[in-house]
C-alpha cells in the first residue's frame, strides 16, 4: 500500500504510530514480528481504507489518487484524506475508514 499511495518513509512512519526507525526497518526487514495493540488497529484501518477505495473506484490509479486530493467534505476541511490520516491520531485513521464505508453504503 505504502508504494501504490506513494508515501514517503516518514508518512509510512507517522501512519503506523511513529515507531522508532530501527524499529520499523526491523519490520520491513521481517526481523521482528512483534507489533503492539496500537500498530495492529492502525494497520486493520489502513487495510480497511485501501480495500474501500479499492471497491468505490474500480481503476486503481483513481483510488490510489484519492488518498491525495483535497476532499470537501466538512471531515477533512478541504485537506486529503491523507492530510487527516498523517496528524498521527489513530481516531483520524477511523473517521477516513467510516467516511469511505459510508460513501459503500455501509
Amino acid at each position: 500500500m505504502a508504494e501504490r499511495w506513494n508515501l514517503r518513509i516518514a508518512e509510512q512512519r507517522k501512519l503506523l504510530g511513529d515507531p522508532p526507525e530501527s524499529t520499523f526497518y526491523k519490520w520491513k526487514r521481517h526481523q521482528d514480528g512483534a507489533l503492539g495493540r496500537d500498530t495492529l488497529e492502525r494497520i486493520s484501518y489502513l487495510l480497511g481504507i485501501y480495500k474501500a477505495l479499492q471497491i468505490l473506484f474500480p481503476d486503481a490509479e483513481q483510488a490510489d489518487a484519492w488518498l491525495h486530493r483535497p476532499n470537501r467534505s466538512s471531515l477533512f476541511g478541504g485537506q486529503s484524506a491523507l492530510d487527516r490520516m498523517l496528524s498521527g491520531n489513530v481516531s483520524d485513521l477511523y473517521v477516513v475508514r467510516q467516511y469511505l464505508d459510508a460513501q459503500r453504503g455501509w
